[in-house]
C-alpha cells in the first residue's frame, strides 16, 4: 500500500515580491496622474479660454503696475512740493529785501521832510549861507563823485549866488597832505563851481584824489556876495545810488 502524496490544497506558490512591486508602481503612477490632474485643473481654473486671468483672482502684475504708478505720482508730488517751497522761500526773501528797501526809503524821505521843514517851515530856525553836508561816492576809473549841499533860509524869497571850492586833507606815506581844488580837478587855476538857489542846492561833480592819499577831512569854502563860509567835515562816503 503506497503512502498518500502531498495534498495539492495545502501548498500554493505565490510570487509575493513581484506583486508588491507591481502594487507600488501602480500607486506611484496613480499619484503622478493625480498631480497632473490637479495642475491641469488649477490651470483651467486660473485662466479663461483666451489665456487672460479670470476676474476675482489676485493679479500680481496689475497690482505691481498700480503700485509703480502710485510711487511715481507720489514722487512727482514731492518734487512739486519741494519746488513750491523753494519758490515760496525765494519770494519771502525778495519780499523781506523789498520791505527793507522801502523802510530805508521812508526813513530817507522823513529825513528830507525834516530838512525841508527846517528850511521853509515857520518854526524852523533861520540860518544864512551854510554847508549842510559833503559826501563822496567811488566811481569807475578811480574818480570820486561828490555831493555838497548848500542851504540858506535867512533871506526868504531872495536868490543866493556864489562859487564853491573844497580841498581834501589826508595822509600819504605817513605825512599830512592837502589836495587843493586845482589838484582835485587836475586843472590849474580852476574856477569854483557856481551855485544859485533860493533855499538849498546840491552841487555835484567828480574829482581825482592824489595817488596813495587816505582822505580824512573835507574843507569847503563858499564865496557869495559879501558872505563867505568856511566849513570842515569828516570824509564821508556813500555807495552809488544811496
Amino acid at each position: 500500500m503506497s503512502s498518500p502524496g502531498p495534498d495539492p490544497q495545502r501548498f500554493v506558490i505565490v510570487p509575493q515580491r513581484a506583486a508588491l512591486r507591481a502594487s507600488r508602481i501602480a500607486i506611484a503612477v496613480a499619484w503622478l496622474l493625480s498631480l497632473l490632474l490637479v495642475a491641469w485643473l488649477a490651470s483651467r481654473h486660473s485662466e479663461s479660454a483666451d489665456g487672460v486671468p479670470r476676474p476675482g483672482l489676485f493679479d500680481y502684475s496689475r497690482a505691481r503696475s498700480a503700485q509703480d504708478a502710485l510711487i511715481k505720482d507720489l514722487r512727482q508730488q514731492v518734487t512739486t512740493l519741494k519746488r513750491s517751497d523753494q519758490i515760496s522761500r525765494n519770494a519771502n526773501v525778495d519780499l523781506q529785501s523789498t520791505l527793507a528797501d522801502r523802510e530805508e526809503e521812508i526813513s530817507g524821505l522823513r529825513a528830507d521832510v525834516a530838512f525841508y521843514e527846517r528850511l521853509v517851515g515857520s518854526t524852523g530856525q533861520r540860518h544864512g549861507l551854510n554847508v549842510h553836508e559833503a559826501t563822496f561816492s567811488p566811481e569807475a576809473g578811480g574818480t570820486w563823485h561828490y555831493t555838497i549841499t548848500v542851504t540858506q533860509n535867512l533871506n526868504r524869497g531872495s536868490i543866493t549866488q556864489g562859487q564853491m571850492r573844497f580841498s581834501v586833507d589826508g595822509v600819504r606815506a605817513g605825512k599830512l597832505l592837502t589836495a587843493k581844488w586845482d589838484d582835485l580837478l587836475q586843472k590849474p587855476n580852476a574856477p569854483g563851481q557856481p551855485f544859485s538857489f533860493r533855499y538849498f542846492q546840491q552841487l555835484e561833480g567828480s574829482v581825482i584824489l592824489p595817488p596813495g592819499l587816505t582822505p580824512q577831512h573835507v574843507h569847503v569854502v563858499l564865496a557869495a556876495q559879501g558872505n563867505n563860509v568856511d566849513q570842515v567835515f569828516p570824509w564821508s562816503t556813500k555807495n552809488p545810488g544811496e
